[in-house]
């Protein structure tokens, strides 16, 4: 057994101290494990996370009427018809990102529980926003950051959020792609001592419900009623399932939660060569299909963010047309934004053109932009690294090898992943973990819930893989 091995034998333990939770409380069956009390767990009740968020100005963003966006995709629909296209500013919170309300309280956590410091891993704005609220509670702040590839070059979009943690004060660890990051990040916690403050935490999730909450609150007050869809970046999943969750806590249960992610498809995330050939570095393919078919894959034994729950509709939208929708989003409305937010407004305009002129559609998401985050940058970047880029169809793209920018608005669009075939995808991988093709009534149960399937689907799914129940 070689030195990562043995140390990785230390994983659990090292995350039981991290995260203060123990996960084998929840464990109820070969595969199943109580979700529900993991997130009851977390001890903090909406009003409660409201309260904290409140005390260090996270939350009450703006929800914003995009009237010329709107009137746009009025002219480019096939039925002149178009929903209300709306957007929540979540730009204005602390570090300029939603990612504040998932940091408020796991960093307010790791103050109360006496922690020096918060440690997390993330190439994104999570990072910024987790060095932000440790200012504010007094702790201090590691960030692992995979930034490099092995030239040691790095987009500008990540160079800028890792500029952004310093600015805060944070100590960033600057990491090449690969599986490093989670041993260096393990190594932090063992050597620090430090809180976990994980993406993919109970916390984190918790964070993000007010978000949700919030967005029912504001149509209702502004519209009267709830909107037909609210439309999320989705990467790892916990934007999905904190919306979704507060959303039904405010009985908007008629709002479809739809899931949008830059087409990525054909560049492997964790090679070297492909590293520098995406021009997203988060909201992409890379991240949401995995992490809808195995979202245990994170920095924690059982993630909090279960997106496949929660999803009524899942899309893609290629690079080209995020970086349309960022300059129009300038020009049209005079905001400008950074990417992550302007994947789900991408796919929001063609969406839009699915419904009314009466119905509301919410894009869930703004960010901050910077200068790494512009998309001139980011499109010089793609050019050094052999990437072509011209305008014409998007439906031309072909990730690693060109980005095409729209000619005319009438050709965004979006593209529906097969959730039916993610759900056959989540099982399979949850499989891999029974040994005497056995499962009890509780797993079924579980596997029910986890994949918004049927019960009778699902044992339907578990003859075909000779698997037994009872």
């Amino acid at each position: 057994m070689n030195e990562y091995e043995k140390f990785m034998v230390k994983k659990n333990e090292i995350m039981l101290k991290s995260v203060g939770i123990d996960f084998d409380k929840y464990e109820t069956g070969k595969l199943a494990f109580d979700y529900e009390g993991l997130m009851r767990d977390v001890g903090y009740c909406l009003q409660d996370v409201k309260a904290i968020q409140q005390e260090v100005g996270v939350g009450n963003t703006p929800l914003l009427e995009l009237k010329n966006i709107t009137t746009l995709a009025r002219k480019s629909s096939k039925t002149g018809t178009a929903a209300r296209i709306c957007v929540k500013d979540e730009s204005c919170n602390p570090s300029g990102s939603f990612k504040d309300r998932r940091a408020s309280i796991s960093v307010y956590d790791a103050m109360k529980r006496g922690y020096k410091g918060v440690a997390a891993a993330t190439s994104g704005n999570y990072g910024a926003a987790v060095a932000s609220q440790a200012n504010i509670r007094g702790l201090k702040c590691i960030i692992a950051n995979e930034c490099y590839d092995s030239r040691k070059v790095g987009q500008p979009e990540i160079l800028e959020k890792g500029r952004k943690c310093e600015s805060y004060g944070a100590e960033v660890i600057r990491l090449t792609v690969g599986p490093e990051l989670f041993y260096a990040f393990l190594k932090v916690l063992d050597d620090t001592e430090f809180y976990n403050a994980s993406l993919y935490s109970s916390f984190g999730v918790a964070g993000v419900e007010t978000l949700g909450y919030e967005i029912s609150e504001q149509c209702r007050e502004k519209f009267g009623k709830d909107p037909v869809a609210v439309v999320i970046t989705h990467a790892g999943g916990g934007n999905v399932t904190g919306t979704a969750r507060g959303l039904f806590k405010a009985d908007a249960a008629s709002t479809s939660i739809i899931g949008a992610s830059v087409d990525l498809s054909g560049l492997h995330m964790a090679s070297d060569i492909a590293f520098n050939k995406k021009s997203f570095t988060t909201g992409h393919t890379g991240f949401g299909i995995p992490f809808v078919t195995n979202p245990d894959r994170s920095d924690v034994p059982r993630s909090a963010a279960r997106p496949l729950r929660y999803l009524d509709r899942y899309v893609t939208i290629t690079q080209g047309e995020v970086f349309w929708m960022t300059e129009i989003l300038a020009q049209l409305e005079g905001m400008e934004r950074g990417p992550a937010g302007n994947t789900s407004l991408a796919a929001a305009f063609a969406i839009a053109q699915e419904y009314g002129d009466d119905d509301i559609i919410v894009v869930q998401e703004t960010e901050y932009t910077g200068a790494g985050k512009h998309l001139i940058p980011q499109l010089n970047f793609a050019k050094e690294n052999g990437i072509g880029v011209f305008v014409g169809d998007p439906q031309d793209q072909i990730p690693g090898k060109n980005i095409v920018i729209p000619s005319h608005p009438s050709i965004v669009s979006v593209k529906d992943v097969d959730l039916a075939g993610l759900r056959n995808s989540y099982i399979n991988n949850a499989l891999k973990k029974v040994h005497d093709n056995k499962l009890n009534e509780i797993d079924v149960k579980f596997l029910s819930e986890e994949t918004k399937m049927d019960k009778q689907e699902v044992l339907k799914v578990l003859v075909q893989r000779d698997i037994q129940v009872g």
